[in-house]
Order: C-alpha cells, then sequence, then structure tokens
C-alpha cells in the first residue's frame, strides 16, 4: 500500500505527474481515491428506444465503412454507422481518426455514450466502444486533472488493486465491523471502485463512509482526552459586579448562562476548551469580553485574533471603550514598522493585558509576557494548527472559540468534539426581524426607490456584489461598476462609496470610519462586510446575484441589517431560476433562525463542502455526506467512543492506529 505510484506499470514520470497534482502519490493513495459517480453500461437500449440527450449502453453492427471528414486544420470528425434489430444509428468521434482501425464492418460492438438527435436522425456522441461483454459492466467516473483520461486512471487503480490484493490493511476492529454490520476491506475496495452490481458498491460505499466518520471521531477522541491531561493556571478572582457595572444593559439569560459555564473552566487547572455558538447579533463578544475582564483581574494576559482586520479594529475599540481603564494593544500586519515594534515590545513586557488582532498575533517574534486565555472569533475561517500556534505561544493557556455561523448541535459534537459547546440561543433586547424579500431584475428600480426613501429618513444601506471588478465574460454585477450605475439613477443627493478586499487595509479602514460615523449613506461591497460590522443606522441590504451565495453566507449577510431600533429589510435579487437557488431563497424568505438555515444549507452542499475540513485539520471527507449519512455518522461516533474505551493509545489496533496518526499527523502525538 505505501509503494511509490511510479512503480505501478505502465505509470511514467509524466502520468506520475499529473497524479501528484490530484494527491497521489502511492498505491494507496490512489484506491482511496474514490470515483465521483458510476456510469451503469449493464442496461442495454434498443436505437428505437434511445431519446435525445440521454445516455445510453447500446449493442449494434458496424455497417459500412468508417467515414473521416477534416472541416477544418487540426480539427476531424470520424462517423460509424451501427444498426440494431429496432433501427440505425451514427457513432461520432471527434479529433479521433484513429477510431475507425478499431472498427470492422458486420461484427457487433457496445458504444456507451449521449444520444442527438435531429432530422430525424440518431447520433450517438463520442461513444466508449467494445466488444463481447467487456464493455457491460458498471464502470467508474473520477475527478480528473488535466491531460489524464478515465480509461488511464481506471487501468492504474486495476493495476493498484491487483498489487495490493491481500495486503491492504484492515483499519475497522473486527468486534467494530460486527456490531454495526460493516463489509471487510478487502471486498468493499474492490467494490467501490468496479462493483459487481448496486447491492455491492452500496454495502462498499457504507464500509468506507463509516470509515471516514470513524476516522473522523477517533482524531477529535484523542485530541480532546490529549488537552484533558494538560494543566494551566486557574483563575482564582472572578470580579463579576465589576464587569456588569460596565455595561450599559443587563445581558441576556442566555449570556449569564454561557458566562456562568465560561467562569467554571477557568476556576479550573485544566484548560478551558469551549466553543461559543450563536446566530448574528446574540452578543458574543459581551461574553468574550467577560472572560478577557476576568484574565486581567487574574494578571494574566489575555488575546482575542479576528480573521479581518475590520473585524480586529472593531473588536479593538468596542474593548477599548469597555474597558478605558485597561491597556489593550492592536496588532495587525499593516502596522508601521516603528508601531509594530512598540506593540512587541509591550506584549514582551506584560504592560499589554489584552491583545487584540489577526493572524499577526501568531507571527514568529511575537512573545507574550503571561498568556493565560486565547480567544478567536469567527472559528470557521480559522483552522486546527493556527488555534493551536497561538495557544502554543502561551504554553498551555484557557481557549475560547466563537462562531456566529450555527451548527445543528448534534453535528456541532461531531466537528468540534474537541471543545466542549455553549450556545447563545437568545437575542437581545430590541434586535428586531429582519424582513426578507426576494425579487427578480424587473423589480430593481422599485427596490432600489425603496432604499431611498429609508436613506431620506436617515438610515443607511449596504449593496452586496459578487465580483469586485467587471468582466466582460460575466453578467455578474461588479462593485465598482454598480456603484457608478446605482449612485447616478437613483441615489442623487447622497454619498455612494465601495469597498472590497483588494483594498489596502488603511483604504478599507477609512471607508469603513466614514461609514459608521453616517458619511457614507450607501456602501457598495463584496463579502468583506460579511462578519462582524456593526452599524446601528443600516438597516437595508441589497444582495446582487443573490444566487452566487450559499445559505450560510446570506445569512451572515444579512446579519449586518437590523442592529439598530428601526425596522430592518434585506432584498435578494436574482434570475436564476435553479431548484437549488429558488429553495435557498424561499428559505431566506421564510426564516431568521441561523440553526435552521445551517440545517437547509447542509442539506443543499454536497460531501465535504459544508465545514471545508480541510481549513479546521480535519481530514477531508472524500465520499461521506454528512446530511444524507446521519445515521451512519452517528453509529461511527458510537464505536469510535467504544474503541477509545477498549484501548485510548490505540496499541491493540495498530492497522488503525498507522492510519489515524497518518491523517492527524500534526493534531496528535502518540
Amino acid at each position: 500500500m505505501d509503494r511509490s505510484i511510479k512503480e505501478v506499470r505502465g505509470i511514467g514520470e509524466v502520468r506520475a505527474r499529473q497524479l501528484k497534482a490530484l494527491g497521489i502519490e502511492t498505491v494507496s493513495d490512489m484506491l482511496y481515491f474514490f470515483p465521483r459517480r458510476f456510469e451503469d453500461r449493464t442496461r442495454l437500449t434498443s436505437i428505437f428506444e434511445a431519446c435525445d440527450g440521454d445516455t445510453v449502453s447500446v449493442s449494434a453492427v458496424a455497417t459500412g465503412a468508417p467515414q473521416v471528414s477534416r472541416p477544418r486544420k487540426n480539427f476531424s470528425i470520424t462517423r460509424q454507422s451501427f444498426a440494431d434489430e429496432s433501427g440505425v444509428i451514427d457513432a461520432v468521434w471527434f479529433n479521433n481518426p484513429y477510431i475507425k482501425n478499431m472498427i470492422r464492418t458486420g461484427e457487433r460492438y457496445n458504444l456507451y455514450g449521449k444520444i442527438q438527435a435531429k432530422y430525424r436522425k440518431k447520433e450517438i456522441l463520442t461513444p466508449a466502444v467494445s466488444r463481447g461483454n467487456d464493455g457491460l459492466e458498471i464502470v467508474p467516473v473520477y475527478h480528473l486533472g488535466s491531460s489524464l483520461t478515465q480509461n488511464a486512471l481506471r487501468q492504474t487503480v486495476k493495476e493498484c488493486l491487483e498489487i495490493a490484493r491481500g495486503h491492504i490493511p484492515e483499519t475497522i476492529p473486527e468486534f467494530t465491523r460486527k456490531k454495526y454490520n460493516i463489509a471487510e476491506i478487502e471486498f468493499s475496495m474492490q467494490n467501490i471502485h468496479f462493483p459487481e452490481d448496486k447491492k455491492a458498491f452500496e454495502i462498499a460505499r457504507k464500509r468506507f463512509v463509516f470509515e471516514e466518520f470513524l476516522e473522523l471521531g477517533l482524531g477529535l477522541g484523542l485530541m480532546r482526552s490529549e488537552k484533558k491531561t494538560d494543566k494551566t493556571d486557574a483563575f482564582k478572582v472572578f470580579d463579576d459586579e465589576g464587569f456588569l457595572h460596565r455595561l450599559n444593559y443587563k445581558p441576556t439569560g442566555a449570556q449569564e448562562r454561557v458566562m456562568r459555564e465560561i467562569k467554571n473552566d477557568l476556576a479550573k487547572n485544566t484548560p478551558m476548551q469551549r466553543l461559543v455558538q450563536g446566530d448574528v447579533g446574540c452578543g458574543k463578544t459581551v461574553v468574550a469580553a467577560y472572560a478577557l475582564y476576568q484574565a486581567v483581574k487574574n494578571g494574566f494576559q489575555s488575546v482575542m485574533m479576528a480573521p479581518t482586520e475590520i473585524l480586529a479594529s472593531q473588536h479593538f475599540e468596542t474593548l477599548s471603550a469597555l474597558f478605558p481603564d485597561i491597556y489593550i494593544i492592536f496588532l495587525s500586519g499593516s502596522l508601521k514598522a516603528s508601531e509594530k515594534r512598540e506593540a512587541l515590545e509591550k506584549i514582551k513586557s506584560g504592560e499589554g493585558k489584552i491583545i487584540v488582532g489577526t493572524h499577526a498575533l501568531i507571527q514568529e517574534g511575537v512573545e507574550y509576557n503571561n498568556l493565560k486565555l486565547v480567544i478567536t472569533d469567527e472559528q470557521h475561517r480559522f483552522g486546527v494548527r493556527q488555534r493551536s500556534a497561538l495557544s502554543l505561544k502561551g504554553g498551555k493557556p484557557h481557549t475560547l472559540v466563537m462562531s456566529a455561523t450555527p451548527i445543528p448541535r448534534t453535528l456541532s459534537l461531531i466537528l468540534y468534539g474537541d471543545l466542549d459547546i455553549s450556545i447563545i440561543d437568545e437575542l437581545p433586547p430590541g434586535r428586531q426581524k429582519t424582513d426578507t424579500f426576494a425579487i427578480g431584475s424587473d423589480k430593481r428600480d422599485r427596490a432600489y426607490g425603496f432604499v431611498r426613501k429609508n436613506l431620506e429618513q436617515g438610515m443607511q444601506a449596504y449593496v452586496i456584489c459578487p465580483m469586485v471588478e467587471d468582466s466582460e465574460a460575466s453578467e455578474l454585477h461588479s462593485v465598482q461598476k454598480h456603484r457608478g450605475e446605482i449612485a447616478k439613477k437613483y441615489f442623487s443627493g447622497f454619498n455612494v462609496e465601495f469597498i472590497h478586499g483588494k483594498m489596502k487595509p488603511s483604504e478599507k479602514d477609512e471607508i469603513m470610519r466614514r461609514f459608521v460615523s453616517g458619511e457614507i449613506h450607501v456602501l457598495v461591497s463584496t463579502t468583506i462586510i460579511e462578519v462582524g460590522v456593526n452599524v446601528p443606522s443600516a438597516n437595508i441590504m441589497v444582495i446582487e446575484n443573490a444566487e452566487r451565495f450559499g445559505l450560510s453566507q446570506l445569512h451572515q449577510l444579512r446579519g449586518r441589517v437590523g442592529r439598530g431600533t428601526g425596522k430592518a429589510y434585506c432584498i435578494l435579487i436574482s434570475d436564476n431560476r435553479s431548484d437549488v437557488t429558488k429553495e435557498r431563497l424561499k428559505t431566506m424568505s421564510e426564516t431568521t433562525d441561523g440553526f435552521k438555515i445551517s440545517e437547509k444549507d447542509l442539506k443543499l452542499r454536497g460531501p465535504g463542502d459544508f465545514f471545508g475540513t480541510r481549513q479546521h485539520g480535519l481530514p477531508e471527507l472524500k465520499i461521506a455526506n454528512i446530511f444524507e449519512d446521519m445515521p451512519v455518522l452517528k453509529d461511527a461516533i458510537e464505536a469510535s467512543k467504544e474503541i477509545l474505551a477498549k484501548d485510548g493509545e490505540l496499541t491493540v489496533f495498530p492497522s488503525l492506529k498507522k492510519r489515524i496518526q497518518s491523517l492527524y499527523k500534526e493534531e496528535i502525538s502518540f
């Protein structure tokens, strides 16, 4: 299984490079490179029954000689007529003149391809050709890189299966396979690539779905148990009254509950590992501020890391206003050299008590004095490794991670299995539901007229576009062009500006400062304002080309409005009529519940896509679908707990241990 792919028959230097681009360097890599779909060529269709647009298998006899034409330079078309008992069809190949050498008149062939019917004549386009029973099989279709062909990849898989036969390590313990009715590895590996029939494929797929989820459960379980053995400083002083006195309002019941959970964690000498989840606008920042304040009261340093400079600077301003008597330092990549040098000195000396910033907080050269609390905001933007890098700066500090991307609780327990979970499920008083409308572009004038009326009443607006610059090849709205158009057509007399991620940090900060101050009335933006920006007088948002955004992203964007006391609105403009788009926009119009939205988003997206598991440092889901395979997921997580209960070091399961080590190289040390 560890043999280099270069040692496989038929693999030269060029093919090896092509496979490496797909992440395939060993026999094992190739075998775990699962097909993305299958072509069932076993079901034969007569020529008469084959309809335009269908992809079918036809068994027919070659009639007449093949014809090759060359309508232009470097382009050829090869035609060959075939007939069965029901009719005649032309097979058509493009730029494949050598196919004529494979076909003999009067002999029967199996053709598999897409039917095109026009002018009462049927064609089968670029069909795969085989004889006898060779082509009547269920054929895997793989994700390909450039220059690779399906046939070449299938042949490589067959060679690897032959090499590995009898040597594929069984990673799932026998007692687990028996309890959960999981097929053994040799049968599964053969039938996930070249299934005997549909039933065999389903059995094989279940095995690998279970295996992926089991590896996820084991990895997270081991990471969690490692952290439980760590020791840190317990917080001994808690000045709750002092903190609450600084707020100009009473926290919600949910905020108070989460603060109690954090307090209990901080009072222990095992590091806190807690995730705070909550919908947009639920008040997670107040909870984070509570933890930061307690760190200061105990004489410790604390840091708060955000994914963007805009969000980090907003946290800095919020905390500075809340704690005017505490030395808070801001650290980001855009600081001048002299400013950065001064900040680093104050951090190292311990003069800076709370440090707020971006990824700059984990760069080389940043030395902390007595770091005992680490908070990361918008956790889905950071990986396990980044989280770990920040924690290592402080030895074994308490860790609090926050996410405004609500995830159904069952999945939270799995994805963040190394963390305790708190949920803020209550919005502060005064937060209003944002009314959401999905419209076509034919109602754009009316929508922007409505925005203008709100501006005349002293409100502000966001307009979101999917692109930064205009492109001739795209009909999508761009920030730069759209700003000019709407300023002239709809908003004369108002200040309309744009912001996007390609601008310099100083330019973005200046635009946001002017928008927050009310100097800018309409801000045209990309999704850069998706997270955290708080402008209470911005009560209306228009999202152009709404079909270009995922449900959770639309929900995050919508969360930027309705943060004041005025009624808030979100208008989604799209002419896309696909079922997925209609479902997304319908969901957005009907609910503002982030947990319901994330569940629907999960259902609409493909496997592995929802969480972007790679950025979390977790193994990528290659075959499992978290939503559709939920019953298998629950079984696999239960099985992972049973295995770790038997052997927390996986010593008696060497093949499984080796697999986990290879998947979690940087996260787990045995």
